[in-house]
């Protein structure tokens, strides 16, 4: 029982510490890059369409793939050596010699032999060291391609939407709306745009996870991963995971939001050297 609840704790915190230390930097990136974008297709001064917000929010997931890239594919790992470690321990499930292996140093922290009683950390730092060594820098931005397919979608559907929706709580033309209104926009925007692009995570995800189960199935690229998971698994395979994954991004944008427009995007425009490209 006590292997179990160890089990269970390592499985789902997993990640977590790779997500508190770039979702910072990936949410300013993204926040800043939208309104940089912005700045310069409002410069004609007739205003921003759709298309132009739409086309800023391009802009802005394509920067942002520089952090989440590798914070996703550090997250991933940190989770499959939980969950593979997790399958160790149950009776019935596959037997360690059947796991495949594709990484080297993540075997030997939980794939080395007989049952213990609790999985071995192993940690985002050890995990891009071996990727580092053995693959290079590309072995961090593996999936980039698939990344580029979730986040650039996510920002054009996002960033329009967040603004609509947050227009309608101004009083004014020149008003902005309370901060409690731009949370709650930015709650439904981000669970709308979670749940569109939800097929995008699924296929970027199963093309990062490096180890996979003897009955687990592998991939060549997008185009053979959607193929594959939709003659599989049929098409509902690709909404795995929607209902948690809006339930996430929607407080993560909401308070993202909060935090820039009560003064956080100004002062960065202003006391960075951003401010000389707008200028």
């Amino acid at each position: 029982m006590i292997v179990t609840s160890v089990l269970t704790v390592f499985l789902f915190s997993s990640g977590a510490a790779v997500n508190l230390t770039l979702v910072t930097p990936e949410k300013a990136i993204k926040l800043a890059a939208n309104d940089f974008f912005r700045h310069q297709l409002g410069k004609d001064g007739k205003g921003l369409t759709v298309v132009k917000e739409m086309l800023a929010g391009c802009g802005a997931g394509m920067c942002q793939v520089i952090i989440t890239t590798p914070m996703e594919m550090l997250k991933i790992q940190l989770q499959d050596a939980g969950r593979l470690a997790a399958q160790q321990q149950k009776p019935g499930m596959m037997s360690p010699t059947k796991m495949v292996a594709t990484n080297a140093m993540l075997s030997r922290s939980y794939n080395s032999g007989a049952a213990v009683s609790a999985p071995r950390a192993v940690s985002a730092t050890q995990i891009a060291r071996e990727l580092l060594l053995t693959q290079g820098i590309q072995g961090l931005y593996r999936g980039l391609g698939a990344t580029l397919m979730r986040d650039v979608p996510f920002s054009i559907v996002y960033f329009p939407l967040f603004a609509n929706l947050n227009r309608l709580g101004q009083r004014g033309p020149t008003d902005s709306s309370p901060f409690y209104w731009a949370f709650l926009s930015g709650c439904v925007a981000g669970s709308t745009a979670a749940v569109v692009v939800n097929p995008c995570d699924v296929v970027k995800t199963r093309l990062q996870c490096l180890n996979k189960g003897s009955n687990e199935e592998t991939y060549k690229g997008i185009m053979d991963c959607v193929t594959k998971i939709f003659q599989k698994e049929g098409p509902s395979a690709f909404l795995k995971g929607a209902g948690c994954r809006a339930l996430v991004i929607a407080p993560l944008f909401g308070i993202a939001q909060v935090m820039y427009f009560v003064g956080v995007g100004e002062y960065v425009m202003d006391n960075t050297p951003l401010r000389l490209l707008l200028a």
